[in-house]
C-alpha cells in the first residue's frame, strides 16, 4: 500500500514541467495522469515512474487495465 503523503508528492514525469501531472490513485494498483492520461504501475508497492512504462498503457482503457499490473 502505497502512504498518503508520497500520494500527494508524486507527478507524472511527462507532464509535471508543462502542468499539474496529478496522479489518480486506482483500485490499488495504477497511478493514472489526470493531464497525458498515461497509466503507471504500482508493482510490489513501488510505482513505476517511467515515462516509457506509462506510454505502454496510454491507450489502455481504465476499466481493462490488469489488476495487479503483469510483471515485466
Amino acid at each position: 500500500m502505497i502512504s498518503q503523503d508520497l500520494l500527494e508528492i508524486l507527478r507524472c514525469p511527462a507532464c509535471v514541467r508543462e502542468k499539474d501531472g496529478l496522479l489518480e490513485y486506482y483500485q490499488g494498483s495504477w497511478l493514472i495522469c489526470q493531464d497525458c492520461g498515461r497509466k503507471y504501475p504500482i508493482r510490489d508497492d513501488i510505482p513505476v515512474m517511467l515515462i516509457d512504462e506509462g506510454d505502454k498503457w496510454v491507450a489502455t482503457a481504465r476499466e481493462s487495465l490488469p489488476v495487479p499490473p503483469p510483471e515485466e
